[in-house]
Parts: C-alpha cells; structure tokens; sequence
C-alpha cells in the first residue's frame, strides 16, 4: 500500500470515527432534550389528581348484561384508564425501545406494530435472533377492556402478560437485572422515570417498567370506525353491501356475534373451534395447557375483531392470510378442519355449526368487517429514544406493501 493510500485510508477512518462521535453526541443531546406530555392523548380527559380517562359515547349505553349479541347501542366492559399523562408518555417511549431487549435488536413494537393493528403480520412472531415464537402477535387495539391476555388466557393483567415477552429467551430475552441495569445506565430514563413517579426513588424499578408500559398500552382506543358512526345513529355512515353484511353477522344463522360481541367484538371467553394448525406444526392444545381441562384441548381466546382487516394473518397461528378464508371456515361444517387424531378428542364450541352461508354473504360479512377499522386514535412513534437507539418503526418491505393496501381498501 502506498503512502497516499494508507494516508487517505487513516483519514477516512478518523472521519468516520468523528462522524460517529459526532451521531452519537446528537443522539445523546435530543434525547436529553425529551420532555413527558403533561396532556393526555386523545379520547382521554385529564381530571383531578392528574389522571386521564377515557371518553365515549358507548359509557352512556347500557352494560352487556343481559344484551344477547349486542345491539349497536350496547355499552362496553369496564376499562381501565387513570394513569397520568407523564406515566403514559414513558410507557410509549419504553414501547417503541429496543433497549428492552437482549441484544438491543427487538422492541415491544416489533411485534405490535401501529400500522399492522398493533399485530405484526406474520403467522408466527418473531423474536431475537430472528427466533420463531409459538402463535400469533395478538392485537393490542382496546386492551383496556380485556380481563385476561395471551391466547390461551393465561395472564390476568397487561403487567403479568409484558413480563413474558421480556424475559423470554425467544422473544425479548432480558432478565429483571438486565434490564433495570439498562435502564439505570441512561441518564435521561432516570429522569424521566421520576417525573413519570415523583416522590419515588431515583432509580427506576420494574413495577414503575411494568406501570408505564401499560399505562401506554390502554391509551390504545379503536372505537371510532364507520361502525361506530353507524352505531351512534348516523345510518349513512355503511353502505347498503356493508348493512346486509352487519345484518349476517349478527343474525342467528351465521352467529358471528354471539361470540365476537359489539361493541368490543369479543366476549373475552375460550372458545374451541377445531382450527387447523399449519402443516408441519405441532397441534397446539391451548387454554388446555393452562387449565388440565381436556375440554379445553385446542381452545383459544376469542379475538376482537376491531381492525381485523390490518391483522392478518388469522388465527392463533395465522391458518389464513385472507378474512374471507378465515370467515369461510366457520361455515365450512363443525371440526372439518381437524386432523383426524384429534377429531375424537376435542370438544368444539357450539356455536361452531354448518350455517350455509353463500358466496354472496361471505362477501358482504367481509364488506362489514373493514367497516370495524380506525387507527385515529394511532400513537405516535418517537423520533429518539431516552437510550439513544433507534426506535422500531420501520416496517419490512413486504409488510409495508401489505399494510398500505389494507388500509386503502378499508378507507373505500
């Protein structure tokens, strides 16, 4: 190598040096700079004591005691909401931080992703090292009112459920030292964690992680879709395909409703019924797993259905990657799905029958299902992290495709 060239070598590497220095100093300044909202996030009232709750329209209907399938105008499960704007905003930033995990690579959001319905469009999720987890990304749209997380139900709060993903060496990999050590390395988190938790200690501790990160997580409110206008009295607001599909779905033949009741479309029960895993993957026994019911052998949380058209692929393993599949199956016959092995041991849901549904009727069931779409009320990602790592955004490619799609059909 010449003079020159090892000369223009050295250079080249001290102004990359410099310019990663210079990056890293930038990062560190703007993320000093971050300041937690005193305000609440839409859809949410700040009221004495400094807490945010919620505010629509459905608290002024009727409970869903005694509701049948749930008329438009039928009030929802309670919800949990009181946590301050400042608690809120620390939990959005932990939300989209990769300093969660082990190798700083994956973020809650990775999973649940704002523009894939808070899911993350895969058939199974993914996890560090690009490791493949057992089931399906729920959505976490309306977690506010849900009673119990996972689809086998086996948390009874949203800070029972996050520890699983954090400390599983599949998903998130941290462990509790690990990550109050991240945390407490970062300036900025500390002092953001005491303004989120003043009169606390200095250092943050998991159950102020574990807080914040639900906090945000409530603030996740879909309940403004067309479906609601319609609700709410504005008839206008579906069109006459979308009505006869809404009238299929709570009709007594097709049953939709009984199990994924308005207005949250889900009656937050176990349900079995007799999806088939994809080929080559274990048959996956379910709430039985949690509970030693055998009749409870390949049953799962009933999902809300608002969004549903930005959640696929459908299922607790993403079986189908169209709705209207994954509508067909309920009325393809009672257990058709099944493998055989399993068709003399599994109990199927009830409400799972041979409706008959046409061609044309599956169509407007799905016309009415988009209907259930709104992300108006879709978080901000931040631009800098607290930890000066890049926040999970982005989505890949083929995703991005998929997404931007959806949502042009479900704006028609």
């Amino acid at each position: 190598m010449s003079l020159h060239s090892s000369s223009k070598s050295l250079f080249v590497a001290a102004a990359l040096l410099l310019a990663s220095g210079t990056a890293f100093a930038d990062a560190s300044d703007a993320a000093s700079r971050i300041e937690l909202r005193d305000f609440c996030p839409p859809g949410f009232e700040l009221v004495d004591g400094n807490r945010c709750e919620l505010r629509t329209l459905y608290q002024n209907y009727e409970s869903l005691r005694y509701a049948g399938v749930g008329g438009p105008r039928t009030g929802l499960p309670k919800v949990r909401d009181g946590f301050s704007p400042q608690q809120i905003d620390l939990g959005r930033y932990l939300f989209f931080d990769p300093l969660l995990s082990a190798d700083n690579s994956v973020s809650c959001a990775s999973c649940h992703h704002p523009d894939l319905g808070f899911a993350d469009g895969r058939p199974r999720s993914r996890g560090i090292g690009g490791a493949e987890v057992k089931r399906a990304a729920p959505s976490l749209w309306n977690v506010a009112f849900l009673s119990s997380f996972f689809w086998d139900g086996r948390a009874g709060s949203l800070e029972e459920q996050m520890q699983g993903p954090l400390y599983d060496a599949s998903e998130m990999g941290s462990n509790p030292v690990e990550l109050l050590t991240e945390l407490n390395a970062s300036d900025d988190y500390r002092r953001l964690f005491r303004n989120a938790f003043p009169g606390n200690d200095d250092s943050p501790t998991l159950d102020n992680v574990y807080t914040a990160l639900a906090a945000f997580q409530t603030t996740l409110i879909s309940l403004n879709s067309r479906y609601d206008r319609y609700a709410h009295g504005y008839h206008d607001a579906l069109t006459e395909d979308e009505k006869t599909g809404m009238n299929v779905f709570r009709s007594f033949v097709a049953r939709c409703a009984e199990c994924h009741t308005p207005p949250l479309f889900t009656n937050q029960q176990i349900a079995v019924i007799g999806v088939r895993d994809p080929e080559g993957v274990p048959f996956d026994a379910g709430a039985q797993d949690v509970t030693g019911n055998p009749g409870l052998r390949g049953g799962f949380k009933v999902p809300s259905l608002r969004n549903v058209s930005q959640t696929a692929p459908y299922m607790h393993s993403g079986t189908f990657t169209d709705l209207r599949d994954a509508a067909e199956f309920y009325t393809l016959g009672r257990g058709h799905a099944l493998p055989d092995v399993e068709k003399e041991r599994i109990i199927v849901h009830w409400h799972i029958w041979e409706p008959g549904l046409s061609d044309t009727e599956l169509d407007r069931l799905v016309d009415f299902l988009q209907t259930l779409t709104d992300e108006t009320f879709k978080p901000q990602i931040p631009d800098v992290m607290p930890s000066g790592l890049v926040p999970i955004g982005t989505l890949p490619e083929a995703l991005a495709s998929r997404h931007a799609s959806s949502t042009s059909t479900s704006n028609q």
